[in-house]
């Protein structure tokens, strides 16, 4: 079971990264790489608790449909969504947000887990787990870049 820890310091407010990082258009503009778009659940504005996204994109060049939902949310400082229906065997993403002095620290903790066994572990130690881990910087970054030169603390 791969755990993923990135930490992205923002120059920005808590509450101005957990906004941003809720967003499913932002969301959208930031993963637009993989050609991500909400498809079903909440398909504009902010995620909520109880809140379901179903995402389609191009991941290792195959189309795919992920349903994840939020199970957790203390604005400003973290959230957790999970996996409802999707490639992964199951995955659990919590989203922190820790003020510093001029800015936050936006933690993402990714832990999952891939289907198919030993098969899933093999494709994990291959490629998937350096992926998933370059999937998270890169939208991290974007949403670093998003809250610094569009936003003000």
């Amino acid at each position: 079971m791969p755990i993923i820890i990135h930490r992205e310091f923002v120059h920005a407010s808590a509450e101005v990264c957990f906004d941003l990082a809720r967003n499913v258009d932002i969301h959208t503009e930031t993963t637009s790489h993989t050609r991500e778009r909400a498809v079903a659940g909440v398909t504009s504005g902010y995620m909520e608790k109880g809140d379901h996204v179903t995402w389609e994109a191009v991941h290792l060049g195959v189309k795919q449909r992920l349903t994840a939902k939020i199970i957790e949310m203390e604005r400003p400082h973290m959230f957790v969504d999970v996996m409802v229906k999707g490639a992964f065997h199951s995955f659990e993403h919590t989203h922190t947000f820790e003020p510093k002095k001029n800015g936050t620290i936006m933690v993402d903790h990714f832990h999952y887990t891939s289907p198919f066994g030993v098969i899933g572990r093999l494709a994990d130690w291959l490629f998937l787990e350096k992926y998933m881990t370059n999937f998270l910087v890169g939208r991290a970054r974007a949403l670093k870049e998003i809250a610094e030169n569009k936003h003000h603390t």
